[in-house]
């Protein structure tokens, strides 16, 4: 044990952010408490530790308060007392400190070697080194203390403290979580206590994400701390290896390899070893058939040593073919030359300089999503303790590498979405005309030639929009409440059984849902969602499940959370989820229906190309004019018919939206958005590959204005043109606005539109300039 009297962070020594006084009268109170309800042989120790204390707590305290070093022998009574019997001290880092952490009274070779070492001072992310971090660690610390024994709030600041460094060996970070036990803490309050409630302090710290905000409503003077702390670090480089992995698959950067890299850095954190690298490789896929991806496949060792030969293509397509037959972790402490014919991927890892690999298959819902490589460039043994290290990381890696998969099929789909197009019922005569002449002659099926193009020239365009106002903040709003309720119902359940049931199993589960409850206090995105009921499920569910099995009686506790995460999406676990989801099913359900009866009145008018599109609302095109319908004579006055029907649709679609907010479970509403073009343009779909195209620069930008007119904002003004219970009809030109001002007029005149009209010039768009709307109210009481 050291005896020697240390400080934390030298810089702060004497500089208390509040009063303190070192003192045993906590501990021995708590002796005097314990003793007389324990009947085994700790009571005995109870009675010769109160003996020594009774006799000389003056004498340490005014030694003390002097600068001398308290009696050596209270202390290894105290360390005695508070450590387990059997833990070597080499096995334990624990320390003496004053009240609020800062001087170090007597600790255990282990913790005294740490804190002092050369790594972890030069250190400039660890809190020793950081004066202002260290200070704002101590006041987290004194705010917590106080607000949890005065007030009865645990959970407004956070207790997750790390010291952190880079070992100068392995050139790895390793990390140590801080557990300060306070249970010999008394504070004195010097005058009234302030009167408070939860949702004050939340404000408080809502308002300011320092902590130091705290101290104009709990002004420090007001307090005094009396008694001693306990430190005792725990090595978590392990685990905060993990939550690393975990933040970077749940936080992605838009690099891929930047990502990669980030995780195979944590990887080698978790193997402890400089020796010990690793690589990547998704198994992505088009059409069934492996595809070799340079971006995807670039953290692979393999793939890179195949690339300097010229065969990094057919290594991929015979590596994910050996593997989707025979998913077996294989492992080469070094690397011979029969080996090297036995496996053909080994001369190029040898050439590279690798003498040790090993490649193991990693599944993510039961199938494979590629493989994780570990290899060095000395011989080594891949021992089981390695692989248990990388054990709780591999279901994150599965994920990381499925993300890639979603992510490379999300291209291909964006690609075909923005491109491709289906056919519709007005245009495909054209299709049948052009399949039938290459039918007939099978040699002009075999060439490509202009006959393939099919286009449609002079063809006027509508467009329209229903949108669901903030459908994306309702989403996050809906998701993050049902988390909340979730973790906030677990974290009472552990307090509970840690005081009924105590042990280590609860302290990680308690921070861990914490933690997540921070992270769903701000933003939730897809991967979190996953991560959380993963961990609500699999490690918490599993560990009360368990508990239950153990003690029965415990069910009255843990039942109803059980019960919570066992049930599917219909469960309470969902229900602003669920809400949400209903009324925007409603309103889509709604708005589709509308438009498919509606649509045949379109067509009744003159044949046109009709396709809407699911987003979180609805938008539809609109192509009409003769190259339509060559057979059937075009007359402007059926454009002007149709442009009718689309005010008159928006209309009556958005009466109907509105009329389900009564019935909705979530009160959501609808925007309304009308572009006018009057300027006819031409469109072509190309046969042999089914892609959309808008011909010509002028018809592009009538595209691209589509695109970013959802969003526009009124000139010099931050409101949105698009408003609930309003039409917005954007135009160029004044003709076009004094078009629909003759048919809004008579739809005011049927008492389906309000009377006011607004005339509105718009925010200058990238590439777009001189952009108007026209906005009206509908009459939702007719």
């Amino acid at each position: 044990m050291q005896k020697k009297s240390f400080y934390i962070n030298k810089h702060l020594a004497g500089h208390d952010l509040v009063e303190t006084a070192l003192s045993f009268k906590p501990f021995v109170n708590h002796l005097q408490k314990r003793r007389p309800t324990d009947d085994t042989i700790k009571a005995r120790f109870y009675s010769f530790a109160l003996e020594h204390f009774e006799s000389e707590t003056e004498d340490i305290k005014a030694s003390s308060d002097e600068g001398v070093p308290p009696n050596e022998h209270a202390l290894e009574l105290i360390y005695s007392a508070l450590s387990p019997v059997l833990l070597s001290e080499e096995e334990c880092y624990w320390a003496l400190s004053t009240p609020v952490p800062n001087q170090i009274l007597y600790s255990t070779d282990s913790f005294y070697k740490l804190i002092t070492s050369k790594d972890i001072r030069e250190a400039s992310s660890s809190i020793i080194t950081n004066d202002d971090m260290f200070r704002k660690q101590q006041l987290e610390y004194i705010y917590r203390l106080i607000l949890k024994r005065l007030y009865g709030f645990t959970s407004v600041l956070s207790n997750n403290i790390y010291y952190s460094y880079v070992n100068a060996d392995t050139g790895l970070s390793r990390y140590y979580h801080i557990n300060i036990d306070t249970t010999f803490i008394e504070i004195e309050v010097k005058g009234k206590l302030p009167e408070l409630d939860f949702e004050t302090i939340e404000n408080y710290l809502h308002e300011d994400t320092s902590v130091e905000v705290l101290t104009e409503v709990l002004p420090l003077s007001l307090f005094k701390f009396e008694g001693f702390s306990v430190i005792s670090l725990e090595d978590v480089t392990a685990r905060k290896a993990i939550e690393d992995i975990r933040d970077a698959i749940t936080d992605p950067v838009e690099d891929q390899k930047e990502l990669y890299r980030s995780v195979i850095q944590s990887l080698k954190t978790l193997s402890e070893s400089n020796h010990v690298c690793f690589g990547l490789l998704p198994f992505i896929k088009l059409n069934g058939q492996p595809l070799f991806d340079l971006s995807s496949c670039s953290e692979s060792i393999l793939m890179q040593s195949a690339r300097k030969y010229g065969v990094a293509e057919e290594t991929y397509n015979a590596l994910v073919s050996r593997y989707e037959k025979e998913p077996k972790a294989v492992f080469f402490s070094s690397i011979s030359e029969t080996r090297q014919q036995k496996f053909f991927f080994l001369k190029t890892l040898r050439d590279a300089g690798i003498k040790s690999y090993a490649v193991i298959p990693v599944f993510y819902n039961k199938h494979i999503a590629g493989v994780m490589e570990v290899y060095s460039e000395k011989e080594l043994v891949f021992y089981e303790n390695l692989l248990s290290r990388l054990e709780f990381a591999i279901p994150l890696i599965a994920q990381l590498l499925q993300n890639s998969i979603e992510y490379f099929n999300a291209c291909i789909d964006d690609v075909i979405r923005d491109k491709f197009t289906s056919l519709q019922p007005a245009v495909q005569w054209k299709f049948n005309e052009v399949a039938w002449e290459q039918i007939k002659n099978p040699k002009a099926r075999r060439r490509r030639t202009s006959q393939t193009l099919i286009e449609f020239k002079d063809v006027y365009p509508l467009y329209g929009a229903i949108d669901i106002r903030n459908s994306t903040i309702e989403r996050n709003i809906a998701l993050q409440n049902d988390l909340k309720r979730v973790i906030k119902l677990l974290l009472k359940i552990l307090h509970i059984l840690e005081d009924r049931y105590p042990g280590k199993q609860w302290q990680p589960l308690t921070e861990k849902a914490s933690d997540w409850l921070q992270v769903v206090e701000k933003q939730v995105n897809t991967s979190d969602e996953m991560l959380i009921n993963e961990f609500l499920e699999s490690e918490a569910g599993l560990t009360l499940a368990n508990l239950r099995t153990e003690h029965p009686e415990s069910g009255e506790i843990v039942d109803r959370f059980l019960e919570m995460i066992a049930q599917d999406c219909e469960g309470p676990a969902f229900t602003q989820r669920n809400r949400l989801e209903t009324a925007m099913q409603m309103i889509n359900a709604t708005i589709s229906n509308y438009f498919e009866q509606a649509e045949k009145q379109l067509q009744q008018i003159y044949p046109c190309y009709f396709e809407k599109f699911r987003t979180d609302g609805v938008e539809y095109d609109v192509y009409v004019g003769q190259a339509i319908a060559p057979k059937q004579p075009f007359a402007p006055d059926f454009l002007k018919q149709m442009r009718m029907w689309q005010l008159t649709s928006m209309v009556e679609v958005s009466r109907l939206t509105h009329n389900l907010l009564d019935h909705m479970p979530a009160s959501l509403q609808t925007t309304q958005l009308i572009f006018i073009h009057s300027v006819p343009i031409d469109i072509s779909f190309r046969n042999d590959e089914r892609r959309f195209d808008v011909e010509g620069a002028y018809n592009i930008r009538y595209e691209v204005i589509k695109k970013r007119i959802d969003k526009v904002l009124l000139k010099d003004s931050d409101e949105r043109l698009t408003q609930p219970g309003k039409i917005a009809l954007v135009y160029f030109t004044e003709a076009e606005a004094d078009e629909q001002l003759t048919y809004i007029k008579q739809l005011q005149a049927q008492k389906m539109l309000q009377p006011e009209v607004e005339k509105l010039d718009l925010e200058e768009l990238q590439g777009v300039v001189g952009l108007k709307a026209l906005r009206v109210s509908i009459n939702f009481e007719e």
